[in-house]
């Protein structure tokens, strides 16, 4: 049986953010880093930002979000492309996927089945290598996490089906670094029962994607091209029609 060494479950750590828009990914990848870096304004493309997180090398990277209640065939091509992007962000690929889920809020079925929709463009594997994470803002009044799992049954599921691993961020308490030590002290339990290994993208479908995104980028340097020079002929016409105006 291969040991798995102590340098891989306490080293640097690659985490990605995934969940629904509104879920609070950014202020999550802002507690984890202890640092404003992420802009909780929408986002339409992977954002990744690096930190020292209680000696350690943290990289975080933010996946573009879904709207909950929609299934995955009415999400726009992008959103999915660059969910399934994520993963080549930091290399050689993920320890974890932190599914972020706010507490205040009811998670339906139609949600669980959202999310599983999406999560399933990055393969059955996947769940493996997930941890739910609970957006807490301890308001007065609000029930626990075991109160919220008895009573919805759907959370319940999504949660054991990332192999009952989860936990919970106060956002409100960034100060309290304990929450976070502690969040990377069960993703490194969660690498060393995947003996170390990170998460695997599929490399042709990852080429694909990326083949897709090059020539998206050059049909807009294209398009961009052909704005200016239609705006440079109307320029010139517009000159050129001022000119004959003033001679006549």
């Amino acid at each position: 049986m291969a040991v798995v060494g102590e340098d891989v479950c306490v080293g640097e750590r690659c985490i990605v953010l995934v969940g629904n828009r509104g879920a609070g990914k950014s202020s999550a990848g802002n507690t984890i880093l202890g640092k404003e870096v992420f802009d909780s304004r929408r986002t339409t493309q992977c954002v990744k930002r690096q930190g020292d997180v209680a000696g350690r090398q943290v990289t975080v990277v933010e996946a573009p979000g879904w709207w909950r209640n929609y299934p995955l065939e009415e999400t726009p091509r992008l959103t999915k492309e660059q969910l399934e992007l994520s993963v080549s962000v930091c290399l050689p690929g993920p320890d974890t996927f932190l599914l972020v889920i706010r507490l205040d809020s009811r998670f339906t079925e139609t949600q669980q089945r959202t999310t599983e929709e999406h999560l399933s463009l990055l393969g059955e594997r996947v769940w493996r290598h997930t941890i739910v994470l609970f957006i807490s803002g301890n308001r007065p009044g609000d029930t626990s996490i075991e109160q919220h799992l008895r009573e919805e049954k759907a959370l319940a599921c999504l949660v054991k089906k990332c192999g009952n691993r989860y936990h919970i961020l106060n956002s409100r308490r960034r100060d309290d670094t304990t929450q976070v030590t502690e969040l990377l002290e069960k993703i490194d339990h969660m690498v060393m029962g995947n003996n170390g290994c990170h998460y695997e993208a599929d490399t042709e479908r990852l080429q694909q994607l990326e083949q897709k995104r090059r020539e998206t980028s050059d049909q807009r340097t294209d398009i961009i091209e052909t704005v200016k020079q239609q705006r440079a002929f109307l320029r010139t016409l517009k000159g050129d029609l001022i000119n004959h105006i003033s001679v006549c």
